[in-house]
Order: C-alpha cells, then sequence, then structure tokens
C-alpha cells in the first residue's frame, strides 16, 4: 500500500516551482505538478520525469481541475515584470480566479493549502525593513498593479476561505529569489546582469543604481516553503521569506562583473513607475516560529547561478 502524501505544485514547470517539485520527491513525496508553460519550461523538469512518484499535466489553474492530494502550494502566477505586463488581464485572473478554484480543489478534499505571495503587495514600502503587519503603499491603477494587487487580492481570498469555509491555509510573501533555472530573458536584476556580463555586454542599471534589494538563493527558500507547509495548524502567516541582507544594485552590478571577468561597462536608464527603492523582509515572525534563516551567502549563490548561466546559454 502507498502511503506517500500526495502534494499538488502549481507552476511545477518554473523557477521555483520545479525546485520545490525536486526537493518533495527527494523526502518522499508523490508530486504532481501542473503547469501551463507561459513562464514555466519543460527543461527545468525533464530530469523528473523518469520517477515514480512524479506526474505533470498541462493546465491553466484559470480553469478548475478534480485531483486527490493532501496538499496543494500554488505557485502559478508569472513573476517577472516582462511576463506579467505581456497580459495583465490574464495575470490578474491567474492570481484571483487561480486562487478560487485551488482554494475550492482544497475545500472539496480538505487539503492543506500554501499560497505563495510576494513582497510586491508592499508596494514601493514607507516602512523599512518590511514587517508582515504592514499594509503598504500601492498604485492600484498602475503598470504593476495587475500583479501586486492580484497577489493582495489572492491573500484576500485565502483569509476569507479560511475563516468562512476552515480551509487549513498558509500565506508565504516571496521576496527577491534567484539561482539556476532563472529565465534568461524575464528582465530580473541578477539573470540580466549576469547574461550581459557573460556577453561582455553593458551593464543595464535603471535608476542610478543606490536602490537596495534583499536576496534569497532558491535552495533557501524552498526549505522555507516546506517548513511552513508542515508548520503546526492555526499558523497561517502571511510571513515573510527571503534574505535580510541588503545590496545596493550599483554593487550587484559590480560584484556580478568581478565574478564572471566581463568586460562590461555600466549604463544607466531611468527607473520605472512604482518601482520600489527599497526592499529588505523582516524575517523575525519565521526566525522564531519555523527557526528558519537563509544560510547560503550571496558569494556563493552568486557563483552557482554563474555557473549554471554560463553552462546553459553561453557555452
Amino acid at each position: 500500500m502507498n502511503n506517500r502524501k500526495t502534494i499538488l505544485v502549481t507552476g511545477g514547470a518554473g523557477f521555483i516551482g520545479s525546485h520545490l517539485c525536486e526537493r518533495l520527491l527527494s523526502i518522499g513525496r508523490e508530486v504532481i505538478s501542473i503547469d501551463n508553460y507561459f513562464t514555466g519550461t519543460k527543461h527545468n523538469i525533464a530530469h523528473l520525469l523518469n520517477h515514480s512518484g512524479f506526474e505533470t499535466i498541462r493546465h491553466d489553474i484559470v480553469h478548475p481541475i478534480f485531483l486527490e492530494v493532501g496538499e496543494i502550494y500554488n505557485l502559478a502566477c508569472p513573476a517577472s515584470p516582462i511576463h506579467y505586463q505581456f497580459n495583465p488581464v490574464k495575470t490578474i485572473k491567474t492570481s484571483v480566479m487561480g486562487s478560487i478554484n485551488m482554494l475550492g480543489l482544497a475545500k472539496r478534499v480538505k487539503a492543506k493549502i500554501l499560497q505563495a505571495s510576494t513582497s510586491e503587495i508592499y508596494g514601493d514600502p514607507d516602512v523599512h525593513p518590511q514587517t508582515e503587519d504592514y499594509w503598504g503603499n500601492v498604485n492600484p491603477i498602475g503598470l504593476r498593479s495587475c500583479y501586486d494587487e492580484g497577489k493582495r487580492c489572492a491573500e484576500t481570498l485565502f483569509f476569507d476561505y479560511h475563516r468562512q469555509n476552515h480551509i487549513n491555509i498558509k500565506v508565504v510573501r516571496i521576496f527577491n529569489t534567484y539561482g539556476p533555472r532563472m529565465l534568461p530573458n524575464d528582465g530580473r536584476v541578477i539573470s540580466n546582469f549576469i547574461i550581459q556580463a557573460l556577453k561582455n555586454e553593458n551593464i543595464t542599471i535603471y535608476g542610478d543604481g543606490s536602490h537596495t534589494r534583499s536576496f534569497c538563493y532558491v535552495d533557501d527558500l524552498v526549505t522555507a516553503l516546506i517548513s511552513m507547509m508542515d508548520s503546526p495548524d492555526g499558523f497561517t502567516g502571511p510571513v515573510n521569506l527571503g534574505n535580510p541582507e541588503e545590496i545596493t544594485i550599483l554593487d550587484l552590478a559590480r560584484t556580478i562583473i568581478r565574478k564572471t571577468g566581463s568586460r562590461s561597462g555600466i549604463t544607466f536608464e531611468p527607473l520605472p513607475d512604482d518601482d520600489p527603492v527599497r526592499c529588505k523582509p523582516d524575517i523575525s515572525i519565521v526566525n522564531n516560529k519555523l527557526n528558519w534563516s537563509p544560510s547560503i551567502m550571496m558569494d556563493d549563490g552568486l557563483d552557482m547561478t554563474i555557473a549554471y548561466f554560463k553552462k546553459m546559454y553561453i557555452d
């Protein structure tokens, strides 16, 4: 008799989702990945296809799906501005209708469900670092609103389903994450900088480079996601997940140039509208509740990420 818990990962062929599927399989879980392959790729999960505990389904969570699972990680949604602004109405549908469909599934089969929310729900924050009790400073009608407000509405849905239907929910707010399997053309700062540096092209910084970000390596994030899912019932979050080590974008560019041995220069372009100037998570709650904090230093994480891009896209 097979007693292994079956877990559904939406967006399972994406950057974070594929790493999560891989880790769950490694600890003995049965995993079903669903993905519409808008930003996910089959290449990310190709090495998992022959695993006896893995199944993949091409599906868009804007439409209902009927499965028997014990847990749901809802990661499906384009997360980079280039992709979520390509079809903003579809982005909102993915966050809102997708959440309704996954919460409905959780209700039917009495599954525990985790929502991958985002630091973007804080907008361009007036509070630094960002704590979970901060309600944010979000433009509801800007170019980024399809993602920011979609994720904020998804959180509302999760907590309303929890209060009204007693769904066992977990909500995490993911800050900037990086590592192997990032798309080279998704507009995220680390992948952009690495690709430009490896090609000896000028590195493009939007703004004057003084704005900051905090970057978490994907393996650390996956550990936190599983710890949150496995946390005691009643601990719903939301909790911030990220690395509180802060770096300016200019320092990041210089570091990547140095690590790649690149001949790249640096050019500056105007900062996009509503782009956060400072972004740093306060992770006190998740540290106290789950005893989690990032363990992979950025120096090591960048080396592993550069090696991946060099092998996949440059060599």
